[in-house]
């Protein structure tokens, strides 16, 4: 077995122990969360850090509670713990079901929701959930703390605007409004879905009185450099009644809208096909949320 470049190790127990070590480091220094990406990263040679700063006997770093407004997901809740969460799968219905599809139940069970916005994976599952719950991430480092949304965290494939002292130590979901319904669905080359994505797509909509779309959000994963927000895409369901040939018109625009690569597990142009396809059935099942209607 290849073995790993030595590297300094540091597991603090408070932030701030961990804020500093980070600043007084190379800026190859790398978080370790729940492992699974940086353990692989660093065996391929991927990624050859000198440093590494274990978050894990920080406390105050896991769980899911009620706080004013919404809900607060600790950054190293792992993603098991979100797909089991009663209160994420009633509020959130998105981010409970790309949680369920993450990967593997061993890999489920180690990976954090914040190594997993943290890495910035194109293809991220629980980025594009996120960002159609209007979710913000909670940041602390040498500059201080702030919010910011997770849609603006991402800046290019693996990469953040995360300075290379800051940590990721929640995230907030905002309570959803009445007529609020979310989804999420991917197209991975398992049957199953629980592997990298070919194609994602997170939706959310709140329905006005009249039936119509008052809100929508629209994320696209594995078809754009980034987890995006297809804002253009957004703005054709926006007032409009959800009927079907509105929706066929809207995942059209998706198609549009992405710009995947091809590579060795999909074209361009398939990826193409299914951000049209995922678009209207993320839609559809947001829809039916939203209605308060059963899942088929």
């Amino acid at each position: 077995m290849k073995r790993l470049r030595e590297f300094d190790y540091h597991e603090p127990t408070t932030l701030g122990d961990a804020v500093a070590i980070l600043a007084a480091s190379p800026h190859d220094a790398q978080i370790l969360a729940g492992g699974t990406d940086l353990v692989v990263d660093m065996k391929i040679e991927r990624l050859q850090p000198s440093t590494i700063v274990n978050l894990k006997a920080i406390p105050g770093l896991k769980g899911i509670g009620i706080v004013d407004g919404g809900l607060r997901i600790g950054a190293l809740t792992n993603v098991t713990d979100i797909e089991a969460s009663v209160l994420v799968c009633e509020r959130h219905p998105a981010l409970s079901t790309a949680s369920s599809i993450l990967a593997s139940p061993p890999i489920r069970a180690m990976a954090t929701i914040g190594g997993n916005v943290g890495r910035a994976s194109p293809a991220s599952d629980l980025g594009p959930a996120l960002i159609v719950s209007g979710a913000t991430a909670t940041i602390v480092g040498a500059a201080g703390t702030r919010d910011e949304l997770v849609e603006d965290l991402y800046s290019g494939p693996g990469a953040t605007t995360l300075a290379s002292s800051d940590i990721i130590t929640s995230f907030f979901l905002p309570d959803p409004p009445a007529g609020f319904g979310s989804a999420h669905v991917k197209i991975g080359k398992r049957g199953s879905g629980t592997d990298i994505a070919l194609a994602g797509v997170s939706a959310s909509l709140v329905l006005a009185d009249d039936g119509t779309v008052a809100e929508c959000k629209i994320a696209l994963a594995s078809l754009a450099p980034i987890p995006l927000r297809a804002r253009t895409t957004e703005t054709v369901l926006l007032g409009r009644a959800p009927t079907d040939d509105v929706l066929a018109e809207v995942a059209s625009a998706a198609a549009e809208e992405a710009t995947p690569i091809g590579d060795m597990r999909a074209s361009a142009e398939y990826r193409t096909t299914l951000a049209r396809v995922l678009t209207r059935r993320a839609l559809a099942e947001a829809l039916s949320a939203a209605r308060g209607e059963a899942a088929a």
